[in-house]
């Protein structure tokens, strides 16, 4: 997994992540939503979230500074390891069980971009809360992009943004 990087003293490509924790932004809506779900999720290794510029945060953390950016996540290992941007979302997805083979197929450089993408899919569940089955006939519209149909599989197709679709020009 790229992005890693180790703690003053550290090789953290020797040492085996036993506990990840999220330094994240409070006020960010997907990382509230990331942090009430993913207690829900099964886990290979235990994940914490601790919100960026906290006291705790500051005081486990002191190098990170304002490597956190609030805007994204930044994954510590409890070996020292650092993930930071896609690396980041990738390692999260590599502690849920069940999702740590798509973690290493999304590990590489062409692929870590769908990773945010995976993990609140993953988290998101599968059920609405009357326990009915979210789509219709199999298929489940996940979150930025992907889906999910029973025949085929996940499926990724990037939303459409405001500057890709032509408007009609007015006529003077």
């Amino acid at each position: 997994m790229t992005g890693a990087s180790a703690a003053p003293g550290r090789d953290a490509s020797q040492v085996p992540a036993l506990g990840l924790t999220v330094v994240h932004d409070p006020g960010s809506s997907v990382c509230t939503f990331l942090r009430g779900r993913l207690g829900a999720q099964a886990q290979l290794v235990p994940v914490r979230f601790v919100p960026a510029g906290s006291p705790e945060a500051v005081h486990r953390f002191p190098t990170l500074g304002q490597a956190a950016a609030p805007a994204e996540i930044t994954v510590v290992g409890d070996g020292g390891q650092v993930y930071q941007g896609d690396a980041a979302w990738v390692a999260v997805l590599w502690a849920l069980r069940g999702h740590r083979a798509l973690a290493h197929r999304l590990s590489t450089p062409a692929r870590a971009p769908l990773a945010r993408a995976a993990v609140l899919a993953a988290v998101k569940g599968r059920e609405t809360p009357s326990g009915t089955p979210r789509g219709r006939g199999g298929v489940h519209e996940g979150i930025g992009g992907w889906r999910y149909d029973r025949r085929s599989g996940w499926s990724y197709a990037p939303p459409a943004r405001d500057s890709d679709v032509r408007r009609p020009t007015p006529d003077r």
